[in-house]
């Protein structure tokens, strides 16, 4: 028999991994109902992958929303069919002179809102299938450039060996960044091209100062309660006894809150979630999506 557990758990995804395989093992090792990833990391990917359990699988598209912290290392001189060292070298040129003028205008280059062309080698679809599928069938397909904002770009090393030259960089960036992309966009600038040979995930929004878990050492008081963590991302409304009885059969109540429209978190005098809501003017809240109630 399954059991009912709800929460957030901040798993660090281990080499190798897909983000579904490292959810359904998670969701073995708690015995759990129900469970979902709040957007995956390739098995190239260490680092953070929040897993949401039971009733939190019904607010994902908040996290899904927030900005992300990796750390990357390029290749520089080797392009591959994938953008990563999973896939086959297609072209090898020189690396020229990593000077720090150079180096500083690579960084101040890719530093803030930008457009990327998202890869070919993704989950986004077209005409229902994801594009990596297309890609192993050697299809091409136009896709159109997104609007990302990089925040933070760090130089953290640049390694140089033998016969080949790493720049390890930290990346804070909006939610819809590919760093496989940016590392395929920094090498066409310095005219060698590059790809990912390493990355790992930091953090997510709000777990910039969380501790994360791994397979082996998980446990049910590793789950982040749903009233940590939606308060941080959306507005609070505190909410009576008889507001949160009026909005928990679905009716709109007037409400003390700064925002005049948009989402808000619900929260009773208690401190207990009652879910999520939606401001729809003249200081009244709708509620939308609901925790289950014993």
């Amino acid at each position: 028999m399954k059991t009912a557990v709800n929460g957030i758990l901040l798993l660090d995804k281990p080499l190798g991994l897909s983000s579904n395989v490292a959810l359904q093992k998670t969701k073995r090792l708690f015995n759990a109902e129900k469970a979902g990833h709040t957007g995956s990391l390739d098995p190239l990917a260490t680092g953070m992958l929040p897993l949401c359990f039971g009733e939190a699988t019904k607010y994902t598209r908040f996290l899904l929303e927030e900005k992300k912290c990796y750390q990357t290392t390029l290749l520089l001189g080797v392009t591959t069919t994938t953008g990563d060292s999973e896939g086959e070298i297609v072209a090898t040129k020189p690396v020229p002179k990593l000077s720090d003028a150079l180096l500083n205008e690579l960084l101040e280059t890719f530093l803030g809102q930008q457009q990327q062309i998202p890869p070919m080698y993704s989950a986004i679809k077209h005409q229902g299938q994801p594009l990596y599928k297309l890609a192993r069938q050697g299809k091409e397909i136009a896709r159109k450039a997104r609007t990302i904002t990089i925040s933070r770009l760090t130089l953290d090393k640049v390694e140089q060996q033998e016969e080949a030259c790493f720049l390890t960089l930290t990346v804070e960036c909006s939610t819809g960044t590919y760093i496989r992309t940016l590392a395929e966009d920094m090498g066409k600038f310095l005219g060698c091209g590059a790809h990912v040979s390493a990355l790992r995930r930091l953090w997510v929004w709000p777990f910039h100062t969380h501790p994360m878990v791994t397979l082996e050492t998980l446990h049910e008081g590793s789950l982040i309660a749903l009233e940590e963590v939606l308060p941080q991302l959306l507005p609070a409304v505190c909410l009576n006894e008889q507001q949160a009885h009026f909005l928990s059969r679905g009716l709109q109540v007037e409400v003390l809150a700064s925002a005049q429209t948009g989402w808000v978190a619900l929260m009773t005098h208690r401190g207990t979630l009652l879910g999520v809501g939606e401001m729809v003017g003249q200081g009244r809240v709708a509620p939308r999506r609901l925790c289950a109630t014993n």
